[in-house]
């Protein structure tokens, strides 16, 4: 047996020493940092809770700056570095099953490009008032997908993963949350509902947000912001669709975060201008169905040219409605210098 085996044997439990050696075949023969083992699958009820004294660190799409997004690997690796909660977008594949992927389409963080059995699956759809080609996550079923390896979204990135993790489910995801060993939340995203219902059909008529709410429910995620109940297993439900969050409002008493784009962004579904949603008035509706609210970066403080304004007053006035602020797609870093940080429902 290899030395360095040994070692790990003599250290680790033999059902951590399982998860080391199946986490060692995934990634091959690469050499790198190891990573958090693969989740263990048994319950532990003395897990250090979660911190609410201070704000809460997200890792937006896991450790998304050494290891491709929003593959378990870097969800791992997240949780590993000292993530409070990990970040996911959800869409859906041709067959209705939940994934963990960003984009409608495949083609920026997947090698779809190098699978020429699926060269005829390109198509153009419209998405948020745009027409939009490539492959998209909607006409190809989950087995399909299993099939593409992820690799990282920007050059500048650690390359050195490309192709080695695969998509993950929506229970995948919440597996590893619900397997570290403390507890760590979960920050899923309703991602582009408007796009997902008109291209895939459940059974009994049910919507994309049903399907979304049955998952959470069925891991049993459940309780308002910070109950007792909320903190076994904290969870934050996100859309940048008023519509999909005041449809959910009945069916679950989680938080719920309206995310808000740049200033020139209309919303998907019910065709808001920026101005619009942030005003008084939209501000005060919506506070009955969400605990707060995600504005893009720059709509707290703009840049140009890449300097920092002065910021605008969309905090003051989201804390004025007794609204909570996060900050999404942040490029702080903490922890390591590979996760996205999102500072989160800081006592105003």
């Amino acid at each position: 047996m290899d030395p360095f085996i040994m070692i790990v044997y003599m250290i680790l439990s033999s059902a951590a020493v399982a998860q080391f050696l199946l986490l060692s075949l995934l990634i091959g023969e690469c050499i790198g940092r190891p990573f958090y083992p693969l989740p263990s699958k048994f319950a532990n009820k003395n897990k250090q809770p979660l911190q609410t004294f201070r704000p809460f660190n997200i890792a937006h799409r896991g450790s998304n700056g050494e290891i491709p997004e929003e593959t378990a690997a870097a969800y791992m690796r997240a949780i590993e570095e000292g993530a409070d909660f990990i970040e996911t977008d959800i869409l859906s594949s041709k067959d209705g099953h939940l994934i963990c992927f960003h984009d409608v389409t495949l083609d920026a963080t997947t090698d779809i490009a190098d699978h020429k059995e699926f060269a005829d699956r390109k198509r153009t759809y419209e998405v948020e008032y745009a027409n939009m080609t490539g492959f998209f996550t909607v006409d190809f079923t989950l087995k399909e997908l299993k099939s593409l390896r992820v690799k990282q979204r920007y050059e500048f990135r650690d390359q050195q993963y490309n192709g080695k993790f695969s998509i993950i489910t929506f229970e995948e995801f919440i597996s590893i949350a619900l397997d570290a060993p403390r507890v760590v939340g979960i920050y899923p995203e309703i991602k582009d509902p408007v796009f997902i219902n008109k291209h895939v059909k459940w059974a009994d008529g049910k919507k994309f947000e049903d399907k979304f709410l049955n998952t959470l429910k069925k891991y049993g995620y459940s309780g308002s912001y910070l109950s007792k109940e909320w903190m076994k297993q904290p969870a934050f439900i996100q859309s940048f669709a008023p519509t999909s969050l005041t449809y959910i409002t009945n069916m679950t008493d989680l938080p719920k975060i309206f995310l808000i784009d740049d200033v020139t962004i209309r919303t998907q579904d019910t065709n808001q201008s920026y101005e619009e949603i942030t005003s008084d008035s939209y501000l005060d509706f919506i506070k009955k169905y969400v605990v707060g609210i995600g504005p893009w970066k720059d709509t707290i403080v703009p840049v140009d040219h890449n300097y920092l304004l002065t910021p605008t007053d969309l905090v003051a006035k989201a804390h004025s409605h007794d609204l909570q602020v996060c900050k999404p797609s942040a490029s702080l870093f903490v922890f390591a210098a590979s996760i996205s940080v999102i500072t989160l429902l800081a006592s105003h």
